[in-house]
């Protein structure tokens, strides 16, 4: 099985490899374009997707009728031995994207996978089963990623995860970014700002036409969730950050919301109704995982004490915004908070991984010495939520738990506690923040004044780019941050930057 896999990375998912897959028969009539991919494991099966869509940049180029689509699951990569087969429709109504949930595999093994339509075959991809229910005796490397301003940088860093020997991606928002911002971009979006759902298929369609990204799908099954650039920089729920008329801004939620699904590896039960749509969700693997995957904008509450006249983040201080510390407001919502806590509680596995978006640890940014300042958009917004979070973990006993996370553009290492004010106040989880994919990242001086003033953030860097690797064991988790040399040098080598373990019934982080 190693040697196979091998043989399929060096060969089917290479940077250099694929585009001659894809564009190999016309990039005016193959319809695979955007590649293809797995999601969501469980031990009998897992979600197949791709998107026909021949001219992908121009609305996708398909005739506006249903359209058969074959696939097949098999256990050898020569596709001799079909394990599983069938036929899908894709419809115009949702860009031809195609979902398949795959059940009746084997646990714990590797497949490989392909669609057929219109008359052309995909490339292979690769996706491996959870261990089933029962199974602590295994181990799990996955790789987390977040943030990918395409504009800001190149995506080597999926090159290279690409070739990584690990069994599960999960990417934890801001897939795309709605928005031009930063400086020293070495690429253009080419286009405004999406608002319609055909300028977010076509912003999806841009992302994706990377090489380097449909590798790294098509290596590994990945497991999803959004952040605020997949619709709108700093959204809280119905709000945007400008206050645009709440039934214009659900018009445009609701269409990139639905981008969002036709371009992800989702189960049809995220299939979206409207502007509504389910992410969190629990994922396990065997008895030694189970993933908590969170949704922090859709149901949070608005932010408090923003700008004049805008909605969205802002730094704050407790004098100037006692509002902070009101116990109604939630990031996650008051459902999802329930449903959070009851999943925690019933879990038997020995590691227990939230899967969220942002820095959940306590972060006080002010760079003089006296005083606080906290951003609001982020759990600082929410500190009671935070608060209840980390009490209900301590109080249960939570078995190991993991938080990671992106969106603030740097590596993160820290102590989770319930009073982060009390230095005598235990510590009851571990968090491994990543840093970006490509999204530019904080000052040296910001990074600096977070370790001086937040005595229980172990570790920072804002510097590099790049993506995470956690190796989990029975015993210990160790995270590793691997960095790209340059993130403008789109054949950028890659190294490890530093790890940290977590050993198993003692939270708290130490140089591995």
């Amino acid at each position: 099985m190693r040697l196979s896999r091998r043989h399929f990375l060096a060969a089917a998912c290479s940077a250099a490899a694929l585009p001659r897959l894809i564009y190999a028969q016309g990039p005016r009539t193959y319809p695979y374009t955007l590649g293809i991919a797995s999601g969501y494991p469980h031990a009998r099966g897992f979600t197949l997707w791709t998107r026909l869509a021949p001219r992908a940049l121009e609305g996708g180029g398909m005739p506006p009728v249903p359209v058969r689509v074959q696939w097949e699951v098999a256990a050898d990569e020569q596709f001799r031995h079909i394990a599983r087969k069938g036929e899908a429709q894709a419809v115009p109504e949702w860009a031809h994207s195609v979902h398949v949930d795959v059940d009746g595999l084997a646990p714990a093994r590797w497949y490989w996978y392909r669609f057929v339509a219109q008359g052309e075959r995909s490339p292979v991809g690769r996706a491996r089963t959870a261990p089933a229910a029962g199974d602590a005796d295994t181990k799990l490397r996955l790789a987390y990623a977040s943030c990918q301003q395409y504009e800001q940088g190149y995506y080597a860093a999926y090159r290279h995860m690409a070739r990584e020997d690990v069994d599960l991606v999960v990417h934890l928002g801001d897939y795309i970014y709605e928005s031009s911002w930063g400086r020293d971009h070495v690429r253009a979006h080419g286009t405004p700002e999406p608002r319609t759902l055909e300028e977010y298929r076509n912003r999806y369609a841009l992302y994706k036409s990377e090489a380097e990204l449909q590798a790294a799908h098509a290596a590994f099954p990945w497991v999803v969730t959004w952040d605020d650039h997949e619709v709108s920089n700093d959204y809280a729920n119905d709000r945007s950050q400008l206050l645009e008329d709440r039934g214009t801004f659900l018009a445009r939620r609701t269409a990139a919301y639905q981008a969002y699904y036709e371009h992800m590896p989702l189960p049809a039960w995220a299939r979206p109704r409207g502007a509504d749509m389910q992410l969190y969700t629990s994922v396990a693997y065997g008895d030694l995982v189970q993933f908590q995957v969170l949704d922090t904008r859709q149901y949070r509450s608005h932010q408090v004490c923003p700008r004049p006249e805008r909605g969205g983040g802002n730094s704050v201080d407790r004098a100037s915004c006692p509002e902070r510390l009101d116990p109604a407001l939630s990031l996650l919502g008051t459902a999802q908070e329930r449903w959070l806590d009851e999943s925690l509680r019933r879990s038997t596995a020995r590691w227990n991984i939230v899967a969220q978006q942002t820095l959940m640890a306590q972060a006080d940014r002010r760079p003089d010495g006296d005083g606080e300042a906290y951003w609001t958009d982020g759990w600082d917004g929410y500190p009671r939520a935070r608060e209840r979070l980390l009490r209900f973990i301590a109080g249960q006993r939570v078995r190991n738990p993991v938080v990671i996370g992106g969106d603030v553009h740097m590596a993160a290492v820290t102590d989770l506690k319930v009073d982060f004010d009390d230095a005598k106040s235990p510590v009851v989880a571990t968090e491994f923040c990543g840093t970006s994919i490509t999204s530019q990242g904080p000052s040296r001086k910001r990074v600096e004044t977070l370790l001086l003033k937040n005595p229980h953030i172990k570790f920072a860097n804002g510097a590099r780019r790049g993506y995470t690797l956690l190796d989990v064991t029975p015993d210990r988790s160790v995270a590793t941050l691997r960095v790209l040399h340059d993130v403008r040098d789109p054949d950028s080598g890659i190294q490890n930057l530093v790890s940290y373990a977590v050993e198993d019934g003692r939270p708290g982080a130490q140089r591995f």
